[in-house]
């Protein structure tokens, strides 16, 4: 096996999108590629310093969005442009922008699967970003993206996942297996 030493290659890399306003009320998106589930109910993501921890500073509640093949260029856009210095930034996605019911968060109608986030702790804090674990509130699915027992068929929402190898983003195939089931073949 050949050796890279130490590099972010954890597979695959959630595409996750974080909504927030700012202290005008103003909608902000940005790509967070290292964010996770932290446990059954909070997710954790690592932040730079940018416009959203700017807002998460003044208005603790945000969403996460699951990015797509369909969104995959706006919010390839909104991980490069920054809130700060673009004010346009917002409208050039194109995305229908509308409030999140149960946070005061934007909600980006174009994604399938939202979360609604309040922040709990802010880890490692300082001028260059922080840990940010968070309280899952609410999960929102788009009625298209629900299969037949009425749960979010993640299979149908086209999916992207970040490569940080090659800088790419990658579409999630199809199901390969059923967990918690499979390896009972071995037992």
């Amino acid at each position: 096996m050949k050796s890279f030493g130490p590099k972010p290659w954890i597979l695959p890399q959630p595409v996750l999108i974080i909504g927030t306003y700012d202290k005008q009320g103003n909608p902000n998106a940005m790509n967070a590629a290292w964010g996770g589930q932290w446990d059954a109910h909070q997710i954790i993501i690592s932040l730079g310093s940018h416009q959203t921890t700017d807002n998460l500073a003044v208005n603790p509640e945000f969403t996460v969005a699951f990015a797509t093949a369909t969104t995959l260029v706006a919010a390839d856009y909104v991980g490069m442009v920054s809130g700060r210095n673009t004010p346009d930034k917002m409208p050039k996605t194109g995305w229908t922008i509308e409030k999140a019911p149960n946070v005061n968060a934007p909600l980006f109608k174009e994604f399938p699967m939202t979360i609604e986030c309040r922040v709990r702790q802010k880890v490692d804090e300082s001028a260059t970003g922080c840990y940010l674990i968070a309280d899952i509130l609410n999960v929102l699915c788009d009625e298209r993206y629900l299969s037949d027992d009425g749960n979010p068929d993640v299979e149908s929402m086209d999916l992207i996942t970040y490569d940080p190898v090659h800088h790419t983003y990658i579409g999630l195939g199809a199901t390969e297996g059923n967990a918690f089931s499979d390896g009972k073949q071995l037992k």
